[in-house]
């Protein structure tokens, strides 16, 4: 079976199945959210740039905050019939990439996720979170995994289910 890259810009909500490989690219302060479903294999990437929810003034780029993509992720699991149950979840990301004392966006962005996660009653499987060097996010639905990089490091396995035949 031939793979399909999907790149998951910022802001976006992606989503696939066996032939899907989603690919975050570079992520600093941003987090990336993996969710998988190891029965049906599909699999949906967030790729948050801001924490919270959207100002209802501004419906252009909703899916940039943590509570609009988390909310978009939840629906497109929905509409392959997923139950929030069976939802395995990653997150990556939230770094200080530029080093500066006061900037508190990527924990801030780490904090919301994690509260809204908590809020809809959905355990975290892994992450790699926090610290000063970018990562990356390469999430082959065909074989349950979540490969990360930290800086110029070579992919790592973050996950991987323990469901896939």
């Amino acid at each position: 079976m031939a793979k399909i890259m999907q790149y998951v810009n910022t802001g976006e909500v992606c989503s696939g199945g066996l032939d899907t490989i989603l690919n975050s690219g570079a992520i600093g302060s941003c987090v990336v959210i993996t969710s998988f479903d190891s029965v049906k294999k599909i699999g949906v990437m967030a790729h948050v740039l801001l924490p919270g929810k959207c100002p209802a003034n501004n419906q252009l780029h909703t899916t940039r905050y943590a509570a609009n993509a988390i909310e978009e992720m939840l629906s497109k699991l929905k509409s392959f019939g997923i139950s929030k149950g069976n939802i395995e979840i990653c997150i990556v990301g939230g770094a200080n990439v530029l080093k500066r004392e006061n900037d508190t966006i990527g924990k801030d962005n780490l904090d919301s996720i994690m509260k809204i996660l908590m809020e809809e009653h959905i355990n975290i499987k892994a992450k790699s979170v926090g610290g000063f060097e970018r990562r990356t996010v390469l999430f082959d639905i065909m074989k349950g995994c979540i490969y990360y990089t930290v800086g110029d490091s070579k992919p790592n396995l973050l996950w991987q289910t323990g469901s896939i035949h």
